[in-house]
């Protein structure tokens, strides 16, 4: 059976000693997580996850999620007890505002435990994540009177939030769907129509369900600028807070899926139900893409766990199985073999899953704290930077950590050759999980086509061109000997991106195919960049501990896996930049009959 630990020595060390958590104490909440007190929670978090979460993955796996006929449905067995723990643990309201009930910390410490959550059991997850992603939406587009009767709720978890989008006949072309709402006299709308692929649609944790849904109001423009955002509760609430009637809302069908099976994963009817506007009319998308940023950060995170866990598993399989003797030597000569752990080619698989893991956490910490200076800074200046940061690498995020998560479950299950084929080791199970995280909240070659189309030109290119300046001054600033083994491959790779962000400029406009033929491969060398640039701000912190007379074999592990990054994953930028440069031309040749 497979096991899970989380990594909080690693959580720590990013905010403690690479991003200076303390350092941001003049922004709202930071004070109130001082060392003590976030490493007390991080701690207890990780118990919850190991002890509570994660035994019952591969429950939750096994048995699945049931609709019944009256369209009722149950989840796995011990899902709502957890639920029930999370909610009164006080982890749903960890970051949410003080004045609904929760406890106002910040976003970047809410990130790192719900990276335990994941890891531990990414269906169970799923339910608090799209929670906190409705009431992300709902406390910036809400009205005063919204929040207060939605959000005290599902910050204690008796209530849980889902997202509305996808239709039967549309996904990413959300301007396609047919949704529709019609106002009433008493200033809401009966909402009608169909959703697909609802996480968490029908479910029994929890005595209500808060539905964010798109839908088109009567009349309104056609395309995705006639497209607004309703909130639509499961069961109706009485002006005194308490519930009423069920609502006009029901699971049609459970999907089939071939992962994530404890996540309740549901085709949606509103048959006539009622539900009131968040936000403008016919401005749906920018309120719902607060949570659908949010959903993509998170599900960037989702490819990391599921990285991490398998990782971890591979490593004590490989430390356990008997097989072969080492190239040079038996390792363990009183035993009839050595550990596969010692061959060059299972070290390969385990240090590019490790320098992953590492680059990735430090990454999504990064942007978390560029997240809390974006909504609790009051210097507009350091809030547009943030801004900026947050666009730029959401898409990368998002495609990058799934991709290569998803790479990563398969590699680890490589590691246990015919077991990992075998459901009861846990292996091929991190894979079919996993493989979802590539696909949902925009699959990842819509990130690319994001990043190159919108993020990468928005502003002149100022989020760009600022990322370039930060890492170039980096590597400036770190040009010692002892730095050169991360920052001269950095730069070198910085390089590849610059050339391959002219070539975009000077092909991609004249012909958009070029962009488009470009765009994942420049999302992978983009990501490339900035996970080497984790590694080497990691490297500084590590060689100046070294330099202050800490040996610790954490810390020299630090610099040798970051130099394993640089030496043996970031040359692919090389491969992405011809890959970018050869152009449209031999992928849109042949006609469509051909094929």
């Amino acid at each position: 059976m497979p096991s899970y630990k989380a990594p909080v020595e690693d959580v720590k060390f990013l905010l403690n000693d690479v991003f200076h958590f303390d350092r941001y104490n003049n922004l709202p909440g930071f004070a109130d997580a001082a060392q003590d007190v976030r490493e007390a929670i991080l701690d207890e978090a990780a118990k919850f996850a190991e002890e509570v979460v994660q035994p019952l993955n591969r429950i939750g796996d096994l048995e699945g999620c049931t609709r019944h006929d009256d369209g009722r449905v149950t989840t796995p067995k011990g899902f709502k007890d957890a639920f029930k723990q999370l909610g009164e643990g006080g982890w749903l309201g960890l970051v949410g505002p003080a004045e609904y009930g929760g406890q106002g910390l910040p976003v970047t410490l809410g990130q790192s435990v719900a990276e335990f959550m994941m890891g531990a059991n990414m269906a169970f997850s799923m339910y608090s994540g799209l929670t906190q992603g409705a009431m992300a939406a709902l406390l910036v587009h809400g009205s005063p009177e919204q929040k207060q009767k939605f959000i005290p709720n599902m910050i204690a978890g008796k209530w849980s939030g889902t997202m509305n989008l996808t239709e039967p006949h549309c996904g990413t072309d959300l301007g396609l769907m047919r949704t529709k709402a019609v106002k009433q006299a008493d200033g809401s709308y009966k909402i009608t129509g169909t959703k697909i692929f609802i996480s968490g649609g029908e479910q029994d944790l929890t005595e209500n369900i808060v539905h964010l849904v798109l839908a088109r109001i009567e009349g309104a423009p056609a395309g995705i600028k006639g497209v607004s955002l309703f909130v639509v509760p499961k069961v109706s609430i009485n002006a005194d807070g308490s519930l009423g009637a069920r609502n006009g809302v029901s699971c049609g069908s459970i999907e089939h899926k071939m992962g994530i099976h404890g996540n309740s994963t549901c085709v949606m009817n509103f048959d006539n139900s009622t539900g009131w506007l968040v936000g403008e009319e016919n401005k749906g998308m920018n309120a719902m893409f607060v949570m659908m940023n949010e959903a993509r950060l998170g599900v960037g995170m989702q490819g990391l766990a599921q990285s991490e866990v398998a990782y971890q598993n591979a490593v004590a399989y490989a430390k356990d199985r008997l097989q072969g003797r080492s190239l040079t030597g038996a390792k363990a000569p009183e035993k009839p073999a050595d550990p596969i752990i010692v061959h060059p080619d299972i070290r390969r698989a385990l240090m590019s899953m490790r320098a992953f893991n590492e680059a990735a956490r430090a990454l999504v910490v990064w942007t978390s704290l560029k997240s809390d200076v974006a909504h609790r800074s009051d210097d507009a200046k350091e809030r547009q930077s943030a801004d900026d940061h947050m666009g730029l690498l959401t898409p990368v995020i998002k495609g990058v950590l799934t991709d290569v998560g998803f790479a990563n479950t398969v590699a680890a299950q490589q590691v246990f050759g015919g077991h990992g084929y075998i459901a009861e080791w846990g292996m091929e199970q991190f894979v079919r999980d996993a493989r979802i995280a590539m696909i949902y909240e925009g699959a990842n070659g819509i990130q690319g086509l994001d990043l190159v189309g919108r993020k990468l030109p928005k502003d002149g290119g100022r989020a760009a061109m600022g990322f370039f300046a930060e890492v170039a001054a980096f590597a400036k600033d770190n040009a010692g000997d002892d730095m050169k083994p991360y920052v001269a491959p950095l730069s070198t790779a910085l390089g590849h991106l610059q050339q391959a962000t002219g070539w975009l400029m000077q092909n991609g406009l004249a012909k958009p195919d070029n962009a488009g033929a470009a765009s994942t491969d420049y999302m992978h060398l983009f990501g490339l960049v900035v996970l080497a640039y984790m590694w080497a701000k990691m490297a500084r912190v590590a060689n100046d501990k070294i330099a202050a007379g800490d040996n610790s074999d954490y810390i020299k592990a630090k610099l040798v896996t970051g130099r394993f990054f640089m030496e043996r994953m970031l040359p692919e930028t090389a491969t992405h930049l011809a890959r970018i440069q050869s152009g449209a031309a031999t992928l849109m040749e042949l006609p469509a009959e051909v094929f």
